[in-house]
């Protein structure tokens, strides 16, 4: 009979194993997702040290521009646990066969998303910003929606790339279009007139961007068929294969939904920049930052979750269930001691980061009043965002888009817009204004943690009903 001291040795040996298994598919995606951030916070350091409004205008324009390519992405990137599956029962060239699919999605979904941001009233219509603004960050959309089939396609190398357990081939084309991007960005924003270049601020940074991320997916296109990796999988060398109605409905019945939970999660956010810009250019500049500073944070729940969610298919294909179970609540609380390493880090140093931002006193001051609440803000998202992705992997996603919806659109904006605008004066003046938006965000956040944690729990019951068969 074995001792407790025996199960809980036993316990600890297999959280060293899943965490052993974890973090070399995790800090890839970690460092990669980063750069891609990187492309924004780069954005946002020179524009702070440009001009408030061109800031301003990159606020609204890349909540703009992520409402649309984040949920477009979400729909692409249900490639990544098909293919999981796939790869766990050694079936390569079916696996390759559905990236080809998510390749035609992709192409389909830029036609629309770029004709959105070529034409962003709906969305400026939303920020009621001043007409320089307004005209800046239609500039900017104009650019990005040049950029976004190259994204899209880009989404499909990288979903399948971790599909696969192969994150580094992602990562190393992420960083390389950063290195890229920074100098043009640099070049575009100031003009540097030695070099013969206008000045063009927020434009520029759009402009950049579309230059960069053609240019990473034409390299992910020439790895693709280089590569003697990918030969099994058949990607290149036969032609793309013909739109297929039963592979395309088995992502967009799992890519639907994925996409829709992200677009709601992603509002949650944007929205609050288009509903603070009503406030003024110094509310909204200081939103931008403390977003930032929240989505690179994000950036480590998000590798644990991409890491857990390819573990967990591939055993899934394997067949191996209780396997499938345990790497998911290993990776749910890898996440959560990360997270709160990291919440505490920015608690008591929020004062010196926020200054790496901004010399600007009042947008320092409105970025603090945000960053109050972020570490629970990023506690909440780290547990929500890895239980996502396990029930990803067992292809759920209606029931998260449900949980989304009504706890982020419904308690996060629909709290925050009351807080903000109509709560009266016998409410504290730290909770009115534009702090209402981080705090209800943040109380939304936990629900949406705690409800999708419970659902995880019922799901991977040895004896569940709710967990669909295996690909």
């Amino acid at each position: 009979m074995s001792t407790g001291a025996d199960a809980g040795a036993g316990g600890a040996a297999r959280w060293a194993t899943s965490v052993r298994r974890i973090t070399p598919l995790a800090w890839p995606v970690f460092v990669g997702q980063a750069s891609v951030l990187a492309f924004t916070t780069v954005d946002t350091v020179l524009l702070g040290r440009y001009a408030a409004l061109d800031l301003a205008a990159l606020a609204i324009g890349a909540a703009a521009y992520m409402t649309v390519f984040i949920g477009f992405m979400g729909v692409v990137l249900a490639l990544s646990p098909i293919v999981g599956q796939l790869y766990g029962a050694r079936q390569h060239e079916a696996a390759g066969r559905q990236a080809h699919q998510a390749i035609w999605i992709a192409l389909g979904l830029s036609v629309v998303g770029s004709l959105l941001l070529a034409f962003p009233q709906p969305f400026l219509a939303l920020a009621r910003s001043s007409p320089e603004v307004e005209a800046k960050a239609r500039g900017y959309l104009l650019a990005l929606a040049l950029s976004l089939p190259a994204s899209l396609l880009f989404t499909v190398y990288r979903a399948f790339n971790i599909a696969v357990s192969r994150p580094k081939a992602v990562m190393v084309l992420q960083l390389g279009g950063l290195a890229f991007k920074l100098p043009l960005s640099a070049f575009f924003v100031f003009g540097l007139p030695a070099l013969g270049g206008p000045a063009t601020g927020v434009v520029g940074c759009g402009i950049a961007t579309g230059i960069a991320m053609w240019a990473q997916c034409l390299l992910a296109w020439r790895l693709v068929r280089r590569d003697a990796f990918y030969a099994p999988f058949v990607l290149a060398g036969r032609g793309l294969h013909a739109p297929d109605a039963r592979a395309l409905g088995t992502q967009l019945r799992l890519g639907i939904p994925m996409g829709a939970t992200i677009v709601v999660e992603i509002t949650g956010m944007t929205f609050m920049a288009l509903f603070i810009a009503r406030l003024g250019a110094t509310a909204v500049a200081g939103h931008q930052i403390a977003f930032n500073l929240a989505a690179l944070l994000f950036m480590v729940p998000l590798a644990i979750g991409n890491a857990t969610m390819t573990l967990v298919a591939q055993a899934i294909g394997a067949r191996a269930a209780v396997e499938a179970r345990r790497l998911g609540w290993h990776g749910l609380a890898l996440a959560l001691a990360c997270a709160a390493a990291l919440a505490a880090l920015v608690y008591c140093g929020s004062e010196s980061i926020i200054g790496l931002y901004t010399a600007d006193a009042a947008v320092a001051a409105a970025a603090l009043s945000f960053v109050a609440w972020l570490a629970l803000f990023h506690l909440a998202d780290a547990v929500q965002t890895v239980a996502a992705f396990v029930l990803r992997a067992w292809r759920i996603a209606t029931v998260p888009l449900v949980v989304y919806a009504v706890a982020i659109w419904g308690v996060g904006l629909g709290g925050g817009w009351w807080l903000a605008f109509a709560a009266g004066p016998e409410w504290p003046s730290w909770m009115r204004g534009a702090p209402g938006f981080w705090i209800a965000s943040a109380g939304s956040l936990v629900l949406t943690a705690l409800a999708l944690t419970g659902f995880m729990a019922w799901v991977l019951q040895p004896t569940s009903r709710a967990r669909p068969a295996p690909a």
